[in-house]
């Protein structure tokens, strides 16, 4: 979004762009809250629950709502291969596949944007490219995808392997994946193909489609892709990853990235990183949008917070939170004791995890299995900031300011009760501020269009690697060629 004019000649603020953050299972980053007598998140088999929380979004003018995904349970925590606690607590388990619902939210809403999580390293490009085509019609292009290439082992044993690829080997086989789908989707068709000619009975013209003839190390598609191009061809491009690799593939691919981390300084030199890696590749740094993880904890009084805090994090499920952490981590916390100092422990991924849960949360004299449960069962991996508006909205413009993202996905302690707090507490203090739109910049438009604010952007931006696929009206097959 473009930045918001301020009226004493200072720097700019951004407006802030807001998902909602949420997974097609129950409690999703709150591990046992589901437990709460006013959390609906169980009734996620439900399409009323999900078409009344596109509803409730979309009357507060959110950008979108993204659905995680996993194909996978977490089994790592009394693993090995050990579902049981997951299975028990309820930590995303069981969990539905997400694109599904999209349609039905879709229909009773017109600006909302719907990101949904698919991952690259086990489903062929071809199949992958007409479910999302498809959805993109349907949503009258108000679909994004956000690539993952997978990190549970459960998830690739159930799809015919034994264990995930390596990680840089998911990164190179998602790379030629995507190239792929922006062949399919921006290549084999030219925009003006379906010409739908009645007298002449043409539906389309076999001269403006044609075959990508792909052939590489991994997939091997020789096309044409089966559905006519939809509003943006190329959903809108969302990706999570901040490994050297996931940042390479980031920089050149990502229009919106998803970050988390428990303060701002966890996740700055990433942004920093990416952003200069975009310009390498020809792109303005600032069109890489970065989304921070919170889960906001507001009332309208301190006081009322922190009781709403110590509310929820009763129903916090302890096993639920280390089979999460389990599965985010690879790192089985049950090797420990209960009372072991974890800044002591030999792994050194624990060590850093802790120093810097340490420095956002100084108040904890000892971190132990218990006090790791506790602090990850509101929020997850993600910050939580409890308070009033004013004083979340600070935490909000500390995070802009301080690790340079462009808006949060906002995960939930309850549903839909974090959602709705937002948006009677929390919103009215951000458009107050001049940190929030008052409504979307296109009505009806995809999402694409809202997220970056301009009107008749259907496919990436010009300076983005997908636009050179775009095969426009009027120019030859001869005149397009295919990118490799």
């Amino acid at each position: 979004m473009a930045a918001v004019e301020s009226q004493d000649g200072e720097v700019p603020k951004k407006s802030f762009i807001l998902n909602a953050f949420v997974e097609m299972c129950s409690g999703h980053q709150s591990p046992g809250l589901w437990k709460h007598p006013d959390d609906r998140s169980s009734e996620f088999n439900s399409v009323d629950h999900w078409v009344e929380l596109a509803k409730l979004l979309e009357s507060a003018k959110f950008h979108g709502i993204f659905i995680a995904d996993v194909l996978g349970g977490y089994d790592v925590y009394k693993g090995p291969k050990n579902l049981e606690p997951a299975i028990t607590s309820g930590a995303q388990w069981p969990v539905n596949e997400p694109l599904a619902v999209v349609p039905a939210m879709a229909a009773a809403t017109k600006s909302l944007g719907f990101g949904v999580t698919v991952a690259t390293t086990y489903e062929q490009p071809y199949h992958l490219a007409r479910r999302l085509s498809t959805v993109d019609h349907l949503t009258k292009g108000r679909l994004g995808w956000n690539i993952v290439t997978g990190y549970l082992d459960s998830a690739a044993r159930n799809l015919g392997h034994t264990e995930q690829p390596e990680h840089d080997e998911r990164y190179a086989i998602a790379e030629e994946y995507v190239r792929v789908m922006y062949k399919l989707f921006e290549s084999s068709w030219r925009d003006d193909a379906v010409v739908l000619d009645r007298k002449n009975g043409i539906y389309s013209d076999p001269s403006r489609i044609r075959e990508i003839n792909h052939k590489g190390k991994y997939y091997t598609v020789p096309g044409p892709h089966i559905c006519q191009p939809s509003p943006q061809r190329t959903p809108l491009i969302l990706q999570a990853g901040t490994s050297r690799a996931g940042k390479e593939f980031a920089a050149q691919h990502a229009e919106a990235i998803f970050v988390a981390g428990h303060s701002p300084s966890v996740i700055a030199k990433n942004v920093a990183d990416v952003r200069d890696l975009a310009e390498s590749y020809g792109r303005n740094r600032n069109d890489v949008k970065f989304l921070a993880l919170i889960c906001p904890i507001i009332g309208k009084t301190e006081e009322e917070a922190k009781a709403k805090y110590d509310d929820y994090i009763q129903y916090g499920d302890t096993d639920g939170a280390l089979a999460l952490f389990g599965g985010w981590t690879g790192i089985d916390m049950d090797v420990y004791g209960e009372d072991e100092e974890l800044r002591h422990v030999k792994s050194n991924a624990i060590r850093s995890a802790v120093e810097g849960w340490s420095h956002s949360t100084p108040g904890i004299p000892k971190w132990t299995k218990k006090t790791v449960a506790r602090h990850l069962s509101i929020g997850g991996l993600g910050a939580s900031v409890t308070g009033t508006p004013e004083q979340v909205a600070d935490e909000f413009e500390r995070w802009i300011r301080e690790a340079d993202v462009d808006g949060f996905n906002i995960s939930y302690a309850i549903k839909p009760g974090t959602f709705i707090d937002v948006i009677e507490l929390l919103i009215p203090e951000l458009r107050k501020r001049g940190l929030f739109w008052d409504d979307y910049a296109v009505q009806g438009g995809t999402y694409r269009e809202n997220f970056y604010g301009k009107e008749g952007q259907s496919g990436p931006l010009d300076s983005h690697i997908g636009a050179g696929y775009r095969w426009k009206a009027g120019v030859g097959k001869d005149e397009h060629k295919i990118p490799e």
